[in-house]
């Protein structure tokens, strides 16, 4: 394909759209925006992604607006990953297509929901949030005139489907996209966009919520010494304008490291090409050793203090109930679900079918629908 706004100035390790593998059905496009591009429009329209406003990123959706929520977990992971992807040359494009689809698939309620799902589909094929959004816009969503799913070019979906998980991931599905190799650098960027987003947000939410405090973060060695550089500059800064301006150098510092250790690495293998990339076949994005084993004590210190906090996990508990009982009420009264899934249980099973009704809720949806099915006095 011929892209006549394709960057100049992309490095040669870089995705191009000029050079994709393409789409998986033929379509005539009414204009000529790099394929990428197109890929990350797609993906702004779609349904599940505007459902991600109302989806659990730590704090259920009720408990306050001030906390994110699963889509601004996704523009901080798209504006962290395009900052990467500049310094280094890269296809900003495909970075945001990628960062902006990597949650389509996850359920209500954050990982307990996954766990809850998987734990639920065992034995008929599991539940795995890369690979339900790989399935979001492969074949749940419906868009388009003569395809379902939208179509998207063949690196965005390599990226979704390599998210954060082995390469070699045991599923028909990977056979589409060179197991066993490494995924493009931009399909690298997105697992460490990712968590320095979700760390980040996370300490201001925490810290938001009361649950953590800026005397227990002081403990941890790369919030304390980011925070004294702030200290030191800003004699006479507030708490709350310290906490931001923190956070702000902390997600400087790692998108600096990131950059200069992906370069040396690149450099050091001698990739200068996608080919070069896939015969090294290592993954290029990473922190350096040091950052490395300082940013994992940060996430040891909020899995301890924030995820496993006792509010968060009574939340946890009633979510897990509240998934257990829909799913099991749609297994055994599948007329319960609405017209457009009962038609897909022929093809995909009735398990699969319920699986994909309760991944696409929002929290709020979740609830409601919990309300409506077990309170005698709710409206259904």
């Amino acid at each position: 394909m011929t892209d006549s706004l394709e960057r100049n100035d992309l490095a040669g390790y870089a995705s191009t759209s000029s050079a994709s593998r393409g789409r998986k059905h033929t379509e005539e496009h009414r204009d000529n925006r790099p394929a990428f591009e197109r890929d990350r429009d797609r993906i702004i329209h779609c349904a599940a992604f505007r459902r991600l406003e109302y989806k659990t990123q730590v704090f259920v959706n009720h408990e306050g607006d001030y906390y994110r929520t699963r889509l601004t977990h996704s523009l901080e992971v798209a504006q962290i990953g395009r900052a990467i992807a500049r310094k280094l040359h890269l296809n900003e494009e495909l970075t945001e297509a990628l960062a902006l689809s990597h949650d389509l698939g996850h359920t209500p309620f954050g990982h307990t929901g996954e766990e809850v799902l998987n734990r639920l589909m065992e034995g008929y094929g599991g539940f795995e949030h890369n690979m339900q959004s790989f399935r979001v816009v492969d074949e749940l969503e419906e868009r388009y005139p003569g395809f379902n799913g939208l179509n998207l070019t063949w690196e965005v979906r390599e990226g979704i489907i390599k998210h954060s998980t082995p390469y070699d991931a045991a599923s028909e599905i990977m056979d589409e996209f060179l197991p066993g190799t490494v995924p493009t650098v931009e399909g690298q960027i997105i697992n460490y966009a990712d968590e320095i987003a979700y760390n980040n947000h996370d300490i201001d939410d925490g810290l938001k919520s009361g649950y953590i405090t800026l005397e227990m973060l002081e403990k941890v060695d790369l919030w304390h010494e980011v925070c004294a550089s702030v200290r030191l500059k800003y004699p006479t800064i507030d708490g709350k304008r310290l906490i931001y301006q923190t956070i702000s150098a902390l997600i400087g510092l790692l998108i600096s490291d990131i950059c200069t250790t992906t370069s040396d690495n690149l450099q050091a293998h001698n990739i200068n090409t996608q080919d070069d990339l896939r015969l090294v076949n290592r993954t290029v994005v990473h922190f350096n050793d040091d950052l490395t084993f300082r940013n994992m004590a940060l996430k040891r210190f909020l899995s301890q203090n924030l995820y496993r906090h006792y509010k968060v996990d009574k939340m946890r508990v009633k979510a897990e109930i509240f998934i257990t009982r829909l799913f099991e009420t749609y297994i055994r009264y599948p007329n319960l679900l609405p017209p457009k899934y009962q038609f897909r249980i022929e093809q995909f099973g009735l398990h699969r079918v319920v699986c994909d009704y309760i991944a696409g809720m929002t929290d709020r949806f979740a609830l409601d629908e919990y309300k409506r099915l077990f309170e005698p006095y709710e409206r259904v």
